[in-house]
């Protein structure tokens, strides 16, 4: 009897094979494709199971194989090009093939739930309600509007009904008096002709029709472009000619939640046929979505990075925008990149890749100087806009008011009289980072974790923004009793306060991750700010991605040193990154914008190079950096994390990982550590690290399958976790 292998979510790195269900007969068992769902049982756990090839004999005697209870799915519901790429991230990411897979499927999909046929629940006239004369449910008003909506349209979506305030009760009211029954609709008609584009620049024109000659066939481009050059308008021509062959176009962005304008521009251009993934959704919203995108109903599917698992039916383009965004990285779990898996899709499946960015990652940038990806570039920015000025303020021997220095609350002032909107940045939320005896010099520090609590005095609570644990705010100290307790430090709710005592008089908005919550907060907000009066913006990076306020003329770093000093590699490219975004949301319009700098470190090598260099320009200087210490792009990197409840315990695991691993290392890789991580508690366990590099991506492969070979043969203590991060961003 032949034998199925399939990949269970599970943690084991290995495949497992199982006899056919019992009641499946010889020819559908000969027409079986890989990706199938089966339900099987797996130790004391029901689990599914995704199909992988169909064996004819096991390593194992048949006696101890299982037989699987039952064929979910007679067909896969993933497309075998994303079925090629999870067995692709499964080896390169080392990560167990079946938790692989799963990232393919809708929450409810993997749990086992049966695949439901296309379309929009709803609901229709029966034959008994068809012939039902007016007036028949007068004492049932609301009944009586729905049914009369049913005979105006014959059938409704549930959601529609919902929209006007009639609930499921009153539908299944009618169902149970035989005048409704529900029914399935069917999935909207595809986008129309999309709207005309606007006219194109010469650089913009150049891109397009640079991408466009080699559309067809795989290939990858980075479209470079200063904030407000235009990029979205290049990707928007690049979609209708997608559309045109019949295709789906797939974009990814950092966050559905804080790029409400690129999705109504989208909305604006091509109606209908777009559908939106993202984690945001409940699940009947996301099923559609899925189901919209892998029958072809949706041309355009937006999401975020876990969108780049969708099947498609017909792809024809990927575009990756602000490529350079550490969202499109998976920190736990199944460790991908959203961007890199983009370029291996677009390969698999022969579509172009657009990787669009005003501030490229490194890796990204080598690439394209490699001549791996096409590369053109936006200089000018798109319209009347202009670049801003850029201006350090010394801030040293200033007396400061809730971070603000005398220049730059005159230059709000200045700003705000002249009828313009004014953005502030400071990537910190809460009240202040630390809370402070006066007396004794005690310090909140999280219990779990090597770090202070954050104050949030308008919650009145102290907040670990590690591991989310959060305590009362306390009135006295614990260890001296002393009510004299300081803040130290500055965060977004402080500076608002100052904001609100100083400019009271005008609009003042916060934006970070404790008031933008719920859903569509954050489009009230883009919506109210674009009517263009003026007022003031505060926030964290937040308001960096990808924003257009065509009324902010000035922008402001309050604290710039925060970004400054860093131990992690790519602090340079981060900081450059982040300054310069915050910097292009100045000056979008009419009006020249101007970006003020707050530093103690005016004359820092990395300050000066801010306001005296490009991005273009400070990339390429950190190209030859990267190279002349050996650091990626120009090699690999891997890193192996442990946690553990004791300390010595995952420094002795990755210690003993190290000596075996050691001799048998591919030529030019070497292993550093093992080492504490930089925070070496973290929600109540001790985290080691060994970080191992390679010179190039078919060695540094190599090292993952070595490393994971050696770590998962070793005895771990109980409590002892590790994980392999390749291509690791966050080394703390």
């Amino acid at each position: 009897m032949p034998v199925l292998r399939l990949a269970i979510p599970c943690p084991l790195r290995s495949l497992f094979d199982y006899l056919p269900p019992a009641d499946l007969d010889a020819s559908t068992l000969a027409c079986l494709t890989p990706g199938v769902r089966l339900r099987v049982d797996f130790g004391r756990r029901q689990l599914q199971g995704y199909l992988i090839e169909i064996a004819a004999e096991s390593t194992l005697p048949s006696t101890s194989l299982r037989t699987a209870q039952k064929l979910v799915d007679a067909e896969p519901l993933v497309s075998a090009g994303v079925l090629q790429l999870c067995l692709w991230a499964a080896d390169y990411y080392q990560h167990p093939l079946g938790e692989v897979i799963e990232a393919a499927f809708t929450p409810g999909l993997r749990s086992g739930q049966a695949h439901l046929p296309p379309g929009q629940p709803g609901w229709r006239l029966s034959q008994r309600g068809k012939g039902l004369p007016d007036g028949a449910l007068q004492r049932s008003p609301r009944q009586a509007e729905a049914l009369s909506l049913l005979q105006n349209t014959h059938e409704l979506a549930t959601d529609t009904f919902r929209s006007k305030g009639i609930s499921s009760g009153i539908l299944r009211q009618l169902e149970q008096k035989g005048l409704a029954e529900r029914c399935l609709l069917k999935p909207s008609a595809m986008p129309g002709t999309p709207r005309p584009g606007l006219a194109l620049n010469t650089e913009q024109s150049a891109a397009l029709q640079g991408i466009l000659a080699s559309y067809g066939e795989f290939n990858c481009s980075l479209l470079e472009g200063i904030t407000g050059s235009g990029k979205t308008e290049v990707y928007l021509q690049l979609i209708t000619h997608c559309l045109a062959q019949g295709q789906q176009a797939l974009v990814l962005i950092p966050e559905i939640g804080l790029t409400p304008q690129t999705l109504a521009r989208f909305v604006e251009r091509f109606g209908s046929g777009i559908a939106v993934l993202h984690s945001g959704l409940n699940d009947t919203e996301r099923y559609a979505a899925w189901e919209a995108a892998r029958t072809g109903v949706a041309r355009i599917i937006v999401g975020t990075r876990s969108a780049i698992f969708t099947s498609l039916q017909q792809p024809g383009l990927i575009i990756v925008d602000e490529e350079h965004d550490g969202s499109f990285k998976q920190q736990d779990g199944f460790r991908y990149s959203a961007r890199d898996l983009a370029v291996k899709r677009g390969q698999l499946e022969g579509a172009t890749v657009v990787l669009g960015s005003a501030t490229p990652a490194l890796e990204t940038l080598h690439n394209a100087l490699q001549g791996r990806y096409q590369h053109f570039h936006l200089t000018q920015r798109a319209g009347a806009g202009e670049l801003p000025s850029m201006r350090a303020i010394d801030v040293r021997r200033e007396a400061l008011q809730g971070g603000l220095s005398a220049a730059l609350r005159e230059a709000i002032e200045a700003a705000l009289q002249a009828g313009q909107q004014v953005l502030l940045f400071l990537n910190r939320r809460g009240y202040a980072p630390a809370l402070q005896c006066h007396d004794c010099g005690w310090i909140a520090e999280c219990r779990a974790c090597d770090t202070r609590m954050t104050v949030h005095r308008r919650q009145r609570r102290l907040r670990c923004h590690h591991c989310a644990a959060n305590l009362r705010l306390p009135e006295a100290c614990p260890q001296c009793h002393s009510a004299r307790l300081l803040t130290n430090g500055l965060g977004t709710e402080q500076t608002e306060d100052t904001l609100q005592h100083i400019f009271g008089n005008w609009p003042i908005h916060r934006v970070d991750s404790d008031s933008m919550q719920g859903k569509g907060a954050m489009q009230a907000l883009v919506t109210q700010v674009s009517d263009g009066q003026p007022c003031i913006l505060l926030g964290t990076q937040m308001l960096t991605k990808g924003h257009h306020f065509p009324g902010v003329s000035l922008v402001a770093v309050i604290d710039a040193d925060a970004l400054l000093f860093s131990a992690d590699f790519r602090g340079e490219e981060r900081m450059a990154q982040l300054l310069t975004q915050v910097a292009g949301r100045a000056g979008r319009a009419n009006d020249a914008g101007q970006v003020l700098v707050q530093t103690h470190y005016p004359d820092h090598p990395l300050m000066l190079a801010m306001l005296t260099e490009s991005y273009a320009e400070q990339a390429r200087r950190l190209l030859e950096t990267r190279r002349d210490s050996g650091m990626p792009p120009h090699s690999r990197l891997l890193l192996l994390r442990t946690d553990s409840p004791a300390s010595d315990t995952g420094e002795k695991f990755l210690g003993s990982l190290r000596q075996q691993a050691q001799p048998k290392l591919p030529e030019g890789c070497r292993l550093i550590g093992p080492l504490p991580s930089p925070l070496q508690r973290r929600a109540g366990k001790f985290r080691n690290q060994l970080l191992a590099m390679a010179p190039d991506v078919r060695r540094a492969q190599q090292l993952a399958r070595l490393l994971v070979h050696y770590a998962t043969q070793l005895p771990a203590r109980s409590g002892l976790n590790w994980s392999i991060d390749v291509d690791p961003l966050d080394l703390g």
